[in-house]
């Protein structure tokens, strides 16, 4: 994400004359420097716009500079928004429209008109809304100056979000066998995915993953139990079936890095070939930052991938997870959230021990897996939906709270939640909106960061939080699909 720009374009015009262009670009070079220096990506001035010509040609050269994930634009004075029609048509890239000016307050004293022309964001910025608005352009709007501490964190926010939509657009997906049969929600339109969301999904046989297997040599094997041993406790005396888990990393890592895929799934009613269904293995690749969906859930799997991506340098971590089961204690409901073997170490309270245990589904032999109980904190529980004519995206805010009481007999990673605003509300909503039972747990990023990134891929997005009442998720739920009927 550090290598990824975004580029400062500064509106003027040549009312005022020459002269005030030099302290104009010199205001944009400061205030870019200074975002750069507090945000997760580089902040580049593209210095000062005046005419048609010019716009086009800043805009058509961020359209095909790869480093170039999206545009900051700010008017320093009144920009005559007629000329950034043609400019404005051609924009692939994100926008973000920063209503700011170069000094925070009024220099009461000594304010002139001299100074009135050359600081009239206010003035200048409301020209540029009305194109933007005007034209249909879909862009984030943050208010205030530019220094200020929320502006940041929203900028950084959106910055995040549009990092992650330039990762998304290239994202390769692979699925060792298919989705687990009979089940809806893992399906999907994968063309209308990659015309959306960018992403490539293709299905590739357990052979193909099996013959790159096979081919790890015990030097791979033994260098990845040093790995394990670093980062993990082993809790186990079957280091076998732990080397198992070791080849299978191994050879999964090679499929994937030599396809350039940064997202997998699997299912355990597709194994051939291989004698444990992959967990431990899997779990360290989503620690690497690599996306992925059980059962063939490859939606899930990407949305992962994409949300690890926006997450980089946060403290907190991102995970594949599941709605298990519930505690239904009145006054005190809480879901209980886990996965057979798959739930990535990043949140782990703790350092995640190596165990071996047996697995009632697949028919395979006992597989090696990380158990551990989960962080503490707020957190986001978001699952992407294809609803036929468009993708949902429904972001539920939890409270993540700690495990107090052993559970001896369930050896696998486990996180405990409280719904907001509470679970009866919380999960009637998410049924309602059709929310899947895999989500991609996060504590590391916000609703903001999801939203974000929703606006700038265009598709739907809800909310669940302690402000959520039924009545009014009903009304959310029927305007917006009266909004994509008519909008298809």
């Amino acid at each position: 994400m550090k290598n990824k720009e975004f580029w400062f374009i500064t509106g003027g015009q040549h009312l005022y004359g020459t002269d005030a262009f030099a302290e104009m670009r010199a205001h944009s070079e400061e205030i870019s420097a200074y975002l750069t220096s507090k945000l997760p990506c580089k902040v580049v001035s593209k210095g000062l716009v005046t005419l048609p010509d010019e716009i086009s040609a800043v805009i058509a050269e961020a359209n095909y500079d790869k480093n170039c994930a999206g545009v900051i634009m700010w008017m320093h004075v009144f920009s005559p928004s007629k000329m950034w029609i043609a400019g404005l048509k051609a924009l692939q890239k994100p926008m973000l429209h920063l209503h700011t000016q170069y000094n925070r307050e009024i220099p009461w004293d000594t304010i002139d008109m001299d100074f009135m022309n050359l600081n009239q964001s206010a003035h200048g910025d409301r020209e540029h809304g009305f194109i933007v608005s005007r034209m249909g352009i879909r862009r984030k709007v943050v208010v205030g100056h530019w220094q200020n501490e929320d502006v940041i964190e929203k900028i950084g926010s959106w910055m995040r979000a549009a990092a992650a939509w330039d990762y998304s657009n290239s994202l390769k997906v692979a699925r060792f066998g298919d989705n687990m049969r009979e089940v809806a929600v893992t399906e999907g339109d994968k063309v209308e995915a990659q015309i959306k969301l960018g992403w490539s999904v293709n299905g590739y046989g357990m052979g193909d993953l099996v013959e790159v297997i096979n081919a790890v040599t015990d030097a791979e094997v033994d260098a990845k139990m040093a790995e394990y041993a670093q980062k993990y406790e082993f809790n186990t005396d079957n280091t076998d079936a732990v080397r198992i888990q070791a080849k299978y990393e191994c050879g999964m890592r090679k499929f994937l890095e030599n396809g350039g895929f940064g997202a997998f799934t699997t299912t355990f009613e597709d194994l051939h070939g291989l004698r444990q269904l992959p967990g431990l293995a899997v779990q360290n690749l989503l620690a690497d930052g690599y996306g992925f969906g059980a059962e063939g859930d490859w939606k899930t799997s990407a949305l992962t991938a994409v949300m690890k991506y926006m997450a980089q340098g946060l403290a907190g971590g991102t995970a594949f997870m599941e709605d298990y089961t519930y505690h239904l204690e009145q006054g005190k409901e809480m879901v209980l959230g886990a996965h057979m073997l798959e739930v990535c170490p990043s949140i782990a309270a703790g350092k995640p021990k190596i165990e071996v245990h047996p697995l009632g589904i697949g028919g395979k032999e006992d597989p090696a897996r990380l158990v551990f109980d989960g962080q503490q904190g707020r957190a986001v529980a978001v699952t992407l939906l294809d609803m036929g004519d468009r993708f949902r995206m429904v972001c539920a805010v939890v409270e993540l709270n700690k495990i107090r009481k052993k559970m001896p007999q369930l050896p696998v990673a486990r996180v405990l939640w409280k719904p907001l605003p509470d679970l009866a509300a919380g999960a009637e909503a998410w049924i309602l909106a059709g929310g899947a039972h895999h989500t991609c747990l996060s504590n590391a990023l916000t609703v903001e960061n999801l939203r974000d990134f929703a606006e700038i891929a265009g598709i739907e997005f809800l909310v669940i939080d302690e402000n959520t009442t039924i009545p009014e998720f009903k009304k959310e739920l029927m305007y917006n699909d009266i909004y994509y009927k008519l909008n298809r």
